[in-house]
């Protein structure tokens, strides 16, 4: 069989949510027998990509605030001209020196729109490759809406003249894509949903808590943080706590919570084993990212959401309510978050049911690989010799 090759571009800016749904995308490639490599663009996080990968890292940038309003370095300096000429050198260098077989960007163009500086020469490059390889976007199943006109015709414009494949990382009978891209019916390309792109069953919990709450990367969520603390100290029961800060967390910022520890409440910056610590949880409290909802729905814990709301974004709010219209979490809205209200909420949903048995598809990572080389078999036949056609697998490359 054809050992295919895979380039893949990832670029988290605030959470680590899409370096991790990519990470286990292309761990699923190599386990199906691609030869991937990964191309990330955000801070570096430890145990990302993952083994058998060959990564390239780009000069990292970051989101300014929790609004997305600008791109920064690592030392908050904002980006300039000759450093964004610098990444899409360096870019454009890695996609010649991999030649591969199929390219996967993640997000864009539905967002990431910051990132067009070195996203459009990496396409056109692509577009003037012979043979050219296999362009796809990698998708979740709920996206950010777009309020400015035209940011949505100016997508779809983009995806007929360059993409061939969407993919979209959710259960259909979750959410289709049209519920946040209203021009979804004005795609030529063809749009494939993989199932959410959830880890493998965890082993069983080696620690249990009543009370498990994450914030995902920790970039963002620091008033649900303040508000576990606050009601960790004044709860007076005898739940244990648990509580998870994220590893995008400035160390200086989680020294000074982690003093806030009591025997009842651990706090960690990161823990490998949170999607087992799930599996032993009473509860689990966080904010409705994709990844870790995926972590939760695999548990089948009780969960409380309260999504993250902050600079006009609507991803987690959306997931949110389907998920309590479903009947698989309540959700705490992050304008009534207090720890007062926390407390009340945990309360509540402690005291409810287990949610129910859940038939939504989990496996989105193998079957995105499966899709990969399905389509790209099909799609090398119909495009011919000068457009698909396999490269020679003697020449070096990635």
């Amino acid at each position: 069989m054809k050992r295919l090759r895979a380039f893949f571009y990832v670029q988290h800016l605030l959470g680590i949510g899409h370096l991790a749904r990519a990470s286990r995308i292309a761990a699923a490639l190599v386990d199906d027998g691609f030869d991937v490599t990964v191309v990330t663009g955000g801070a570096p996080i430890a145990g990302f990509p993952g083994p058998g990968v060959k990564s390239v890292a780009l000069p990292p940038v970051t989101s300014g605030d929790e609004g997305f309003s600008g791109l920064v370095d690592l030392q908050g300096k904002p980006i300039d001209d000759a450093f964004k000429k610098w990444r899409s050198e360096m870019l454009l260098q890695a996609f010649r020196d991999c030649r591969p077989d199929i390219v996967i960007i993640e997000a864009f163009p539905f967002g990431r729109r910051q990132m067009r500086f070195e996203l459009l020469p990496l396409i056109e490059a692509i577009d003037a490759t012979s043979p050219r390889p296999l362009l796809a976007t990698s998708v979740r199943d709920i996206l950010q809406e777009r309020v400015k006109p035209g940011r949505n015709e100016e997508t779809v414009d983009l995806i007929n003249k360059h993409f061939d494949l969407v993919m979209v990382h959710g259960d259909p009978a979750f959410a289709t894509i049209d519920k946040t891209f209203p021009l979804a019916g004005a795609i030529r390309a063809e749009v494939t949903y993989t199932g959410l792109v959830a880890a493998p069953p965890p082993p069983a919990a080696s620690e249990r808590f009543d009370v498990l709450v994450s914030v995902g990367g920790g970039a963002a969520g620091k008033s649900l943080v303040s508000s576990t603390i606050a009601a960790a100290r004044n709860a007076n029961n005898a739940w244990k706590w648990c509580l998870i800060t994220g590893p995008n967390l400035p160390k200086d910022e989680f020294d000074v919570i982690a003093r806030d520890a009591t025997p009842s409440l651990s706090i960690f910056r990161f823990r490998e084993d949170f999607a087992s610590l799930l599996t032993g949880a009473r509860l689990s409290v966080s904010q409705a990212g994709y990844n870790t909802v995926c972590d939760v729905l695999r548990a089948g814990c009780r969960s409380l959401l309260v999504p993250f709301a902050a600079g006009g974004e609507t991803e987690q709010t959306v997931r949110a309510l389907i998920l309590e219209e479903l009947g698989l979490a309540t959700v705490l809205m992050e304008k009534d978050l207090t720890p007062e209200g926390l407390a009340h909420a945990i309360k509540q949903a402690l005291v409810g049911p287990m949610p129910p048995a859940h038939r939504l598809d989990l496996e989105g990572a193998g079957r995105s690989a499966q899709i990969l080389r399905e389509r790209y078999r099909t799609w090398s036949l119909k495009a011919g010799p000068d457009s698909g056609k396999a490269h020679d697998q003697t020449a070096a490359g990635c």
